[in-house]
């Protein structure tokens, strides 16, 4: 790691921890690397949030490297997770209570691959009303949580696979593959409406990001300690 010039610019991929959002990311290693470089500012972010209730692939961009973040988040990405059936979410996910139960008596295996399979395509989707999209300079959630009434304008969204791995009701455990801008917490929701029943997200790992995979990234622990460990007087900063 004696290679990294953290000014010059740098691609990190980075397993982001469960409940840790995008920007804490961000902020521990920015802080680490000013700390370890002895400069007052250095320009580090991430190329696409991911939840706080997700884990696995995130990529951070340093110095100069974060001019490429527009072409990295444009990228398509790659989620495992799993959609619980037979109840719904404000939320689309578990950051809030269930609100609706719904009976599983009808529901078939085959049935439930087979709508997983007709949603691939470009369809046009709602976001959660639990969002950072903003509404008139406020964000969605903030609204939400205020109990205010939330309408957000749907948005073409492309899946371009969607395969269910394996059923033990009321989970189904799916892989997806999807276009930038996509809410998996909306294709849970989405996936229970078209069955006539509800679902919402419960698990969500982010394993692609185009050709990038979390198979090559890092703890975030780790990355502090390559951190803390890099001598920048054998690579000098460029300024």
């Amino acid at each position: 790691m004696s290679e990294l010039n953290f000014q010059l610019g740098e691609l990190l991929l980075v397993n982001k921890p469960l409940n840790w959002t995008s920007f804490d990311v961000v902020n521990k290693l920015r802080y680490e690397i000013k700390n370890q470089l002895g400069v007052k500012k250095i320009k580090v972010g991430h190329a696409g949030t991911l939840d706080p209730l997700a884990d696995g692939l995130l990529i951070i961009c340093t110095g100069k490297k974060t001019k490429e973040i527009d072409s990295f988040m444009g990228l398509p990405k790659t989620y495992s997770g799993t959609i619980t059936l037979g109840a719904t979410t404000p939320s689309y996910d578990l950051e809030t209570e269930i609100d609706q139960h719904f009976s599983l008596e009808k529901l078939s295996e085959q049935q439930i691959s087979e709508v997983a399979k007709g949603m691939i395509g470009f369809y046009d989707q709602h976001p959660p009303i639990f969002s950072a999209k903003k509404i008139k300079g406020q964000k969605a959630y903030d609204l939400a949580r205020a109990g205010e009434e939330v309408i957000l304008q749907p948005k073409r969204i492309e899946i371009v696979d969607f395969e269910i791995k394996s059923i033990e009701m009321p989970n189904v455990h799916f892989e997806i593959t999807c276009s930038k801008g996509t809410y998996i917490r909306s294709i849970a929701h989405d996936l229970g409406q078209k069955l006539n029943n509800g679902g919402h997200l419960t698990a969500l790992k982010r394993e692609k990001i185009g050709d990038f995979s979390l198979e090559n990234a890092k703890d975030v622990e780790e990355w502090i300690s390559i951190i803390r460990n890099f001598d920048p007087h054998k690579n000098p900063v460029n300024s």
